[in-house]
């Protein structure tokens, strides 16, 4: 786990006794930083598919950008984690998004100049997302140098429920007004975002990072191999990265082809596409209320099962009744687990690391999930085109079966 800060944070209580983070010390810098990132993000994303689909009705090209989102975490994640080890997290932070910001600037100026080009897109999605290797693993390395180690869980929760409501339930809908301001204002608004975290970033007063020195001779390439050998050696870390692994090939999978379940197998339109979205992010809000009270009451490991194995149910429905109504429901149901979920995998990653190495083992476990997701927008095309739209959901479900069966060995 990362070294705590020079001056111990504090955590306050509830009237029920339980410790959670203070909002002071720095954790609240880190999440109005997270949150305003989050919306940023979610602008550009929302509108990058509608400028792409101005430039181009290839829709081999439209998912290139997509898969570009992902290629470099595979190339570079582990790296990324290796690097966030060495360097002072807070630093690299805002010094990623400063450049982040640039890149969404000078993007912006291109697209209100008319200067817009598919493969303009295709390098700003790679280029985003490469400093995003350093970025989300130096993140997830500084949290428990700002708030107790008691705390993390909450912090973490407060963390995803920030993130959803801003990027699932206030960024979207603003993108068609924005919109209708130019073109440009969505990626604007994004670059002003990467410039208000970093200075946010910027003012944590954490301390330098104490790390041990490391043995003579080594070498970047020795570090992440030692991230994914302690991955491996640890059971509970290396079930659960299997299991979110079988999720993420799920997740592919759904993701890919939801508009299609939603057109052609609920006869919903555009309209019940938007309603299934909204339901998942305000199901990930609630989800961040549940996360801590059910690892309270069940274990992390045990609350991580659950949302799995109700997640498996949310997916059945989904495949196998067409009600608009039902598939609104599921969503919000699914959402919410979701997050409990990721609230329990970011802990549990956190409290269970070696001094020194949580960035290169989020790094390991990041880019072995993130594999998956392509795969399995794959599997999903392949089963929507053979067996029809509610298919994939069908896919989706018995690989979270398969993924909460890996965790059997975990549970006690």
């Amino acid at each position: 786990m990362a070294t705590p800060a020079t001056t111990t944070p504090t955590s306050p209580t509830t009237p029920s006794g339980k410790a959670v983070p203070a909002w002071r010390g720095g954790f609240g810098r880190l999440w109005t930083a997270a949150v305003v990132s989050r919306f940023g993000d979610s602008l550009r994303t929302a509108a990058l598919p509608l400028l792409a689909a101005s430039l181009t009705d290839d829709p081999l090209l439209i998912a290139s950008i997509t898969a570009c989102g992902y290629l470099p975490w595979l190339l570079f994640g582990l790296l990324g984690g290796a690097v966030a080890d060495r360097v002072d997290q807070r630093r690299a932070m805002w010094a990623v998004d400063l450049v982040r910001g640039a890149l969404m600037a000078a993007f912006a100026v291109a697209v209100a100049l008319g200067h817009a080009a598919v493969a303009l897109l295709l390098v700003l999605a790679f280029a985003l997302t490469t400093l995003g290797t350093l970025f989300d693993n130096a993140a997830t390395a500084l949290l428990p140098s700002l708030v107790p180690t008691e705390t993390l869980a909450a912090a973490n929760a407060r963390l995803m429920t920030g993130q959803q409501l801003a990027g699932g339930l206030l960024a979207a809908p603003l993108v068609p007004a924005l919109l209708l301001a130019g073109p440009a204002v969505p990626y604007a608004a994004d670059a002003a975002t990467y410039v208000l975290a970093a200075l946010l970033i910027a003012s944590l007063r954490t301390g330098a990072p104490e790390r041990a020195p490391r043995p003579a001779g080594s070498t970047l390439r020795a570090e992440m191999a030692e991230g994914l050998a302690v991955l491996r050696a640890d059971r509970s870390l290396r079930w659960l990265c299997t299991a979110t692994t079988l999720c993420n090939i799920g997740m592919g999978a759904l993701v890919a082809t939801l508009v299609v379940l939603v057109t052609d197998g609920l006869h919903a339109g555009n309209a019940g596409y938007a309603a299934l979205l909204t339901a998942f992010a305000a199901g990930g809000v609630a989800g961040g209320f549940l996360a801590r009270r059910l690892a309270e009451r069940t274990g992390r490991v045990r609350a991580v099962f659950l949302a799995g194995t109700v997640q498996t149910g949310c997916l059945v429905l989904l495949g196998t009744v067409p009600v608009l109504g039902v598939s609104i429901g599921a969503m919000v149901v699914f959402g919410s687990m979701g997050t409990v979920w990721n609230v329990q995998q970011t802990t549990l990653m956190q409290e269970r690391a070696p001094d020194g190495m949580l960035g290169r083992i989020a790094a390991a476990f990041r880019t072995l999930a993130v594999a998956g997701t392509p795969l399995g927008a794959v599997l999903g095309g392949a089963a929507a085109a053979g067996w029809g739209p509610l298919s994939p959901a069908l896919v989706a479900a018995a690989l979270f079966a398969l993924a909460v069966a890996s965790l059997a060995p975990l549970i006690n």
